[in-house]
């Protein structure tokens, strides 16, 4: 297996809350129009800055590459970015700022995911409140976060031989569909807990405890 090449994606969330984001040293950065505005405030320096920029309308760092695109497109802009990123060979892709604001850029934030995991990268929602990923056939390790919930969605139709092994509500060989919200408000108890998937996709949320509705 080659090396992780990692990557962030700043999206234009106006809602979203990023004190806690800090990429490792060698982090590829793009900045998807108006998320140059929420690096530019962590004092992160992109390497790239895309889009129509109808959210953004002030001057680029030096040195930075720029690509612009028109208005009328049938991407948005943080498609565009991840877009990049795949083919600048990138196999772990963190949105920042992708929810929030307006229901459908989240939704369509939610399906950029989906696009990533078939093109054979992993990618991630991430901000304050916690994180958005997917997972298909196969076992994945995750590692306990104090104070948060995991909520296990199915996002395919039906995602089946779903098996959780190091949670408060455990499920062994169990069928999940699009169609109920039975995995919902879950725990780690351990260091880390185990989530296999015989078929289907399944969509992982980790929430901070305080976000209640």
């Amino acid at each position: 297996m080659g090396k992780v090449k990692k990557c962030y994606i700043f999206a234009g969330s106006p809602d979203a809350r990023l004190s806690s984001i800090t990429p490792e040293d060698g982090s590829y950065i793009i900045c998807a129009d108006g998320g140059y505005t929420a690096a530019k405030k962590l004092g992160i320096m992109p390497d790239v800055i895309i889009g129509d920029f109808d959210t953004y309308r002030g001057g680029f760092p030096e040195g930075c590459e720029v690509i612009k695109y028109p208005a009328e497109k049938d991407d948005t802009d943080t498609m565009l970015a991840v877009k990049l990123a795949l083919e600048r060979g990138n196999t772990h892709i963190v949105i920042c700022g992708g929810v929030g604001g307006r229901l459908d850029h989240t939704y369509a934030n939610i399906q950029a995911l989906r696009y990533i995991s078939k093109h054979e990268a992993f990618g991630e929602l991430l901000d304050d409140s916690g994180i958005i990923t997917m997972q298909g056939p196969g076992v994945r390790v995750y590692s306990k976060m104090e104070g948060y919930y995991f909520s296990v969605f199915s996002y395919s139709e039906e995602c089946r031989g779903v098996t959780l092994t190091g949670f408060k509500y455990p499920l062994k060989n169990g069928v999940i569909k699009n169609s109920f919200p039975v995995g919902i408000s879950n725990r780690v108890t351990g260091r880390s807990g185990v989530v296999s998937l015989e078929s289907g996709t399944l969509l992982i949320m980790i929430s901070k405890e305080e976000n209640l509705f």
